[in-house]
């Protein structure tokens, strides 16, 4: 009831808007996206008044939505893209492509130096004048290209039109081929593109190339063997190794964590034990991420490891030889470098243990000393480790066994959340930590959903979801499900049709159930696609691959509606391969995709881009894959190996298309029509074998 007076009371303010279509997006946003709206400004539409409502209403801004959009005049429409920008509202993939799309319609890409960056990289590239180009990849180049994820298409052609930019180019030829020669004007145009390109690139680049680099959420491992190339070279602005002190390593930032043990022993002793403990710090003040410090920490000691005290301690096995730990010694930011794995677990005693815990853990533990943890924690607590002491424990979740998690006593949504909300615990712990809180009368409730993160309904069990109260489930948001299993997608799309399906309008239905669309049936998908709905490419490459396959391209063409156009920066996406592979090249053509052999440019090695790896072997549930986590967090492969990693997907693709038909393996050349898997290995483009070793990790 007091939700019906929220939304009539906010209908009601919106009544007074000049424009019926800004009335629609707001009031459909603010019934979706659930909290209440600050009254919008009466009598039209201005900057200023925009810029005060989207500040206002900055959660309400990230909830809206193209269905609604679309009916805004353009002056209102431009005075949208504005405030997004200008108080930087975060959107996400599946906003900004459709965004785009709107703003290209009508006609205001040219405005682009007024709008969020990162929706340059959605724009239509082949729009961009030359007179504008240098101007509008400067721009773009401040967004974030992850994502891109789902469009690899618009991912390399951003790079294409970037490189196509720079006036001058000079070439070095780098192993036979020829590579660009950046220079520092060249890169503050590139910013963030430069996270794309090869390691010779990098290499050869103005040292400034750095500035570029921090930017770079991970670095592969090519890239990051050309950044120590050239740290080695002493021609960065921080000058030789030898020469670095704690200003200049903490000048280069996450990009410290890369260095190699070959460049930290050329390190003075002083500097890097000065930087160790900086990194420490910022580790235990919540500044630096587990992943980067515990690289930093590995290659660092490893630079130690010819030093006399490792040799004593291989003279004397596993005795403590130096001295006992005490709670002194943990509070020590150098503790690491004076115990090794081996010492920690001859030096350190349970009592001291038991009462320096949460310090000790403040340390970036390397797994093997994690592990010399948590068997100390067993012999302290044998029959399973009090709830008090699990909220300390978050960063070794992922070693316990599901039979250890069953002796521990959940009793508050607050320790499920600590537990869970950490990126150690595994995708299968999940269901065994929520179900100790559900023995103990606990109840999934929507803040406990969001406060895990979408991806743990992956893992939970069918009971637990089917359990959730639609009051509850409709407060999750938009969860990302991506990461699960085909079988998962189902159930949580069947859970989320359950809750939603009494939604008064088709629009609003589509803004709750879209999350869930990749476990829709073919049947959901052909009501969608009469339903005038124009769904997004981010959501569309995420549905079920054989629902897809089974959808014609008039089917295809009114899902997508206003953002088929959208399919083109799409074309090697896996699920788009198999469904372009089940039509004849004559109809897509007829729907203005373009036919050309798919990957061509692949084999002349274009700048690099990153490209996700197909959750393929999931997504299609083949016998024994049900439940198997893909693993989380993943990063994206590097374009270095893209020839492989899509052929693969292309040719899995392919067997799995002929065998879901039913005939033998010499039939499905026929049953694919005129299609033909690219052929994306050719000479030149083979992938050395330290990065098919790296793919692999």
């Amino acid at each position: 009831m007091i939700r019906t007076l929220r939304q009539s009371a906010l209908g009601a303010r919106l009544g007074a808007l000049a424009s019926p279509g800004l009335a629609l997006l707001l009031s459909l946003t603010a019934h979706c996206s659930g909290p209440q709206t600050k009254g919008f400004p009466k009598g039209g539409l201005n900057t200023s008044e925009a810029n005060t409502w989207v500040r206002d209403n900055t959660n309400l801004s990230q909830n809206f939505w193209c269905l609604p959009a679309s009916q805004l005049p353009r002056e209102e429409l431009s005075t949208l893209l504005r405030s997004l920008a200008s108080k930087r509202v975060p959107l996400k993939a599946w906003q900004l492509s459709c965004l785009a799309n709107l703003a290209a319609r009508q006609g205001l890409q040219e405005d682009f130096e007024f709008h969020p960056p990162n929706l340059l990289l959605f724009y239509n590239l082949s729009q961009v004048s030359e007179a504008n180009c240098r101007a509008f990849i400067h721009h773009a180049a401040q967004g974030d290209t992850e994502l891109l994820a789902n469009l690899p298409n618009q991912r390399v052609a951003l790079q294409h039109t970037a490189l196509a930019c720079l006036v001058a180019l000079t070439y070095c030829p780098c192993r036979g081929r020829p590579h660009l020669q950046l220079s520092a004007s060249d890169l503050g145009l590139l910013g963030v593109l430069v996270c794309d390109m090869e390691a010779p690139q990098i290499v050869t680049s103005d040292p400034h190339v750095l500035k570029n680099l921090l930017r770079c959420p991970r670095l592969t491992f090519m890239q990051t063997t050309a950044l120590n190339t050239l740290l080695a070279s002493g021609k960065t602005q921080i000058g030789p190794p030898g020469s670095w002190n704690l200003e200049a390593l903490q000048a280069l930032g996450p990009l410290a964590t890369y260095i190699s043990p070959h460049l930290w022993e050329k390190v003075q002793e002083a500097v890097g034990l000065e930087f160790f403990r900086s990194v420490v710090a910022a580790y235990r003040a919540g500044q630096l991420n587990r992943r980067d410090a515990v690289r930093f920490i590995t290659n660092f000691l490893e630079s130690k490891a010819n030093s006399v005290s490792s040799r004593l301690k291989r003279r004397t096995g596993n005795a403590c030889v130096r001295g006992n730990i005490t709670a002194a010694t943990l509070h020590d930011d150098l503790f690491l470098v004076h115990y090794d794995c081996t010492q920690l677990e001859s030096c350190l005693g349970t009592r001291v243990l038991r009462a320096n815990l949460d310090p000790l853990l403040q340390h970036p533990l390397p797994a093997e000393c994690q592990r010399v943890v948590k068997a100390k924690l067993a012999q302290i607590y044998p029959h399973g480790i009090p709830e008090d002491q699990l909220h300390l424990i978050t960063s070794l979740v992922y070693l316990y066994s599901l039979a250890e998690i069953g002796q521990w006593n959940i009793t508050s949504g607050d320790t499920v959340m600590v537990l869970l909300a950490s990126d150690a615990a595994l995708e299968n712990q999940t269901e065994a930590v929520l179900q100790k809180y559900l023995d103990h009368n606990g109840k999934v409730t929507g803040a406990l959903l969001v406060a895990i993160g979408g991806s743990r309904l992956c893992w939970m069990s069918l009971k637990q979801i089917q359990i959730i109260q639609p009051s509850e489930f409709r407060l999750a948001g938009a969860p990302d499900i991506s990461p699960c299993p085909q079988s998962r997608k189902d159930v949580l799309f069947a859970k989320a049709r359950e809750v939603f399906r009494n939604t008064s309008t088709v629009g609003e239905y589509y803004y709750l159930i879209r999350p869930y669309l990749g476990g829709a049936p073919l049947e959901e998908l052909q009501y969608l696609a009469q339903a005038n709905i124009s769904m997004d490419i981010d959501t569309f490459t995420n549905l079920n691959p054989f629902m897809l396959k089974n959808m014609s391209v008039d089917s295809v063409r009114n899902l997508l509606g206003q953002n088929v156009g959208d399919l083109q920066k799409a074309r090697n996406h896996p699920n788009v391969i198999l469904w372009m592979h089940s039509h004849n090249m004559s109809d897509l053509s007829e729907m203005g995709l373009d036919t050309s052999p798919t990957l061509s440019y692949v084999t002349n090695r274009p700048p690099n881009t990153a490209y996700p790896p197909s959750d393929l072997i999931h997504t299609l549930d083949l016998p024994g894959n049900d439940g198997v986590a893909p693993a989380s967090g993943s990063p994206p492969v590097h374009l270095g190996y893209l020839s492989l990693a899509v052929a693969l997907s292309s040719s899995l693709l392919w067997l799995l298309l002929c065998q879901a038909s039913s005939g033998p393996i010499g039939t499905c050349h026929k049953a694919l029509g005129p299609w033909t898997l690219p052929m994306v290995l050719t000479q030149g483009s083979q992938t050395p074998e330290h990065q098919i070793q790296e793919q692999r990790s």
